[in-house]
């Protein structure tokens, strides 16, 4: 564009202002593409075609159990290769703010989940031993355990012989293969039998079951057939990819999305608000100069033209650092948290929303001024009228 420079040149005419007006849209778009990020994660489930392996809970909530005696018929129907299941505990480890995921599994639970790597002897030593427990590394290594080690796990809605405590002994340590999912070092499992047999209150009960399909293309066909075993029952299923079911583990504390929505909602409408003073302020400094502009030859429409891109450039150029910037933060907090946080990659559908934001935002707070600096008369603004 011929005009280029000039339009540079007008958009740091105040240094000062305009930095400090490009910080803000470039903090604002940071937080959108980190808080974006995890609202498509969070609502990526979707349908089950294509997934190759399901997860099977209770239809009325997730915090409802459901039978044991389930598992061989599901392991009967035609495409299940394999079927494991686990049962949440809600333990705590000394205090309750050292909370992590722990729940007890069956014993094929490590042949579902490939992902995590067990030495064989400590898988067998853990299968074995009646009160045994396996963690993921990043825990181990965050409380000082190793195996061999007596875990005094608390018990916070299943006592044992009328107490809460649940000494568990430690016999594996496993670690994922993608590094990308260290965050799932953060749990601890014990023995399904253990627990069913040890708990006060709860007897012959599960969690969910996590299904193995011999063909992703299937996965339709068998949620049904898992699903029609249960119909009309006091323990009806629902069978779904693991990434809706965690989805509704995570609204049981909100809905994601509406939290996201809200917050970013607040933080563009105070962004409007800061830009559009700035680029209103900005035109009201150049009159003189626009009306030298319109003196040389400009047309209306070429001054309206330039003062709007001029918004838009602004907006675009906070926005794709903001951005970047979140890009690049993303990774570096889940791998400094050591798993305890675990933020999903930049997906292009945030950013492509970004884009269209930023180029939004632009145009409207960009409209006000340019149609002012068009609508502008030569005589009065020379004038100072």
């Amino acid at each position: 564009m011929k005009y280029f420079s000039l339009i540079w040149a007008q958009l740091f005419r105040s240094k000062t202002r305009t930095l400090l007006t490009l910080f803000s849209v470039v903090v604002a778009f940071m937080l959108f593409g980190m808080l974006d990020a995890v609202r498509v994660a969070f609502n990526s489930g979707g349908s089950v075609d294509g997934a190759n392996r399901l997860v099977v809970s209770s239809r009325l909530s997730i915090t409802q159990s459901l039978p044991i005696n389930l598992l061989p018929k599901i392991e009967q129907i035609p495409g299940v290769k394999r079927a494991t299941y686990a049962m949440w505990f809600g333990g705590i480890y000394q205090d309750p703010k050292n909370f992590f995921p722990n729940f007890s599994v069956g014993p094929n639970f490590f042949d579902v989940y490939t992902e995590y790597e067990v030495p064989p002897d400590q898988l067998k030593a853990f299968v074995d031993t009646r009160d045994g427990a396996i963690v993921g590394e990043v825990l181990a290594k965050k409380h000082g355990w190793k195996v061999g080690d007596t875990i005094p796990l608390q018990a916070t809605i299943f006592p044992r012989g009328g107490s809460n405590d649940w000494p568990l002994q430690l016999k594996a340590i496993f670690k994922v293969k993608d590094p990308k999912n260290v965050g799932a070092e953060n749990q601890l499992m014990m023995n399904w039998k253990y627990f069913d047999e040890s708990n006060d209150y709860i007897k012959n009960q599960v969690s969910w079951y996590t299904v193995t399909l011999a063909n992703a293309q299937q996965a339709n066909q068998v949620s049904k057939a898992i699903d029609a075993l249960s119909a009309n029952s006091d323990h009806e299923t629902k069978s779904q990819t693991e990434s809706a079911f965690q989805q509704a583990f995570a609204k049981q504390i909100g809905d994601i999305g509406l939290i996201v929505t809200g917050i970013m909602a607040a933080v563009f409408f105070t962004l409007l608000l800061l830009t559009g003073n700035t680029m209103s302020q900005a035109v009201r400094e150049r009159i003189p100069e626009l009306a030298v502009l319109k003196t040389l030859g400009f047309r209306d429409g070429t001054v309206l033209t330039l003062v709007m891109i001029e918004s838009v450039l602004l907006i675009v150029l906070g926005g794709m650092i903001g951005m970047g910037l979140a890009s690049i933060i993303m990774p570096i907090l889940t791998g400094a948290s050591q798993g305890m946080i675990s933020l999903p990659g930049m997906p292009m559908q945030t950013w492509i929303v970004a884009l269209v934001l930023m180029v939004v935002i632009g145009i409207v707070v960009g409209l006000l001024p340019a149609l002012r600096a068009k609508r502008l008369k030569i005589v009065d603004a020379l004038a100072g009228r």
